[in-house]
């Protein structure tokens, strides 16, 4: 498989900081997406930004003729960032920041004031369904100001239609019509555009089963029938991250690693945050290459640090100390996961180092 490291030049937090300078003043050192100007100069009344979770490069033009509406207004890809992963890269995208800078680094969480790993979304201790914290430990110790804010701050106008935001569409046609009804408003504005599919469906069934294809179909013609209804509009639809059909195991089944270990792997289970017990560091690293050397990357906290693996900028506080002793990273078609449930029921995957997962597209519809 061919291993491909995010391109922070060119990547999905490009796509947000050149959305906050069309919106606001633009600041020293907010480098916009390559080739995105060229639209914006338009003046389009609408800027639209449809993500949809999943839906990589690869994807598209796997489960797509090439005649069909998202492949004729394919432009080019780009990066996700890394882990290629919806807490990361969403969140990427709504602050305008990299995952070093504001810490959302994937599904499960260390946060070192807490001493325990979260499950980040859902603010529960991982592996279990005990809140971590009697408050939202992302949000409490990782903060961020949302791009929507800071255009409504600026004095613009901007909303984000998701299932988590009012009035909470249940259903890909209501998040459709709610954006219609917000274009119809008078002035120029900023509308950040959510969906969970087709990432859920390729998690259980694969990214190129007869239901993957289906469902991006579908969502291929809704978003084709929702920009027939838009006027004075630029639509761009794009992803978080790609997918993958992968192998997986789970790291229980190998006791001289466990016995290693001071916590569970936090992260993902194709980017695993691992901390060691200091004795036991020689025999982690040695029964890790011996298991998983052909098909993970193993990487001491600094050569990830000087890698700048999470991106660059001022780093999050808290960052450094979220990180485990060593990062290991899927480069090809196996995973691990934390328990033998998951690794038996998961077949597509994301945030590891191969293309598929790194290259997400960039579609462009003018209304």
């Amino acid at each position: 498989m061919r291993q491909k490291f995010p391109d922070y030049d060119n990547c999905i937090v490009n796509l947000a900081n050149s959305i906050l300078n069309e919106f606001t003043l633009p600041e020293e050192g907010r480098q916009g997406l390559k080739g995105f100007a060229s639209y914006l100069a338009k003046n389009y009344e609408n800027i639209v930004v449809i993500l949809l979770d999943g839906m990589g490069t690869a994807i598209m033009e796997k489960n797509l003729d090439e005649n069909e509406f998202f492949r004729t207004h394919f432009k080019n890809s780009y990066s996700s960032v890394f882990p290629p992963t919806t807490v990361a890269a969403t969140t990427s995208m709504i602050s305008g920041s990299m995952p070093c800078c504001h810490g959302w680094l994937g599904w499960d969480c260390y946060f070192p004031k807490l001493n325990k790993n979260v499950t980040v979304f859902l603010n529960t201790e991982t592996g279990t369904k005990t809140f971590a914290a009697p408050y939202h430990a992302a949000h409490t110790f990782c903060g961020y100001e949302s791009v929507v804010s800071r255009i409504c701050a600026n004095g613009g106008q901007a909303y984000e239609v998701t299932p988590f935001a009012e009035p909470f569409p249940k259903t890909f046609d209501e998040l459709c019509e709610q954006v219609k009804t917000l274009c119809k408003k008078s002035g120029k504005k900023y509308i950040y555009c959510y969906w969970n599919e087709p990432d859920a469906t390729m998690h259980d069934k694969g990214c190129y089963s007869d239901q993957a294809r289906q469902v991006v179909r579908r969502l291929e013609g809704q978003v084709q029938e929702l920009c027939n209804d838009l006027k004075d509009t630029l639509v761009i639809v794009t992803a978080d991250h790609g997918h993958m059909d992968s192998q997986c195991v789970a790291i229980t089944d190998y006791p001289k690693i466990m016995e290693c270990l001071v916590r569970m792997p936090s992260i993902e289970p194709r980017a695993l945050n691992l901390f060691v017990r200091e004795e036991k560091k020689a025999q982690f690293e040695e029964e890790f290459q011996k298991e998983f050397g052909e098909k993970f990357l193993l990487w001491t906290k600094e050569e990830v640090l000087s890698l700048k693996i999470f991106g660059t900028g001022d780093e999050h506080p808290d960052f450094r100390e979220m990180l485990g002793d060593y990062l290991a990273v899927a480069v090809d078609d196996l995973t691990i996961f934390n328990t033998r449930k998951e690794a038996e029921t998961v077949i597509g995957v994301h945030a590891g180092l191969t293309e598929d997962e790194m290259t997400i597209p960039f579609i462009v519809i003018e209304r």
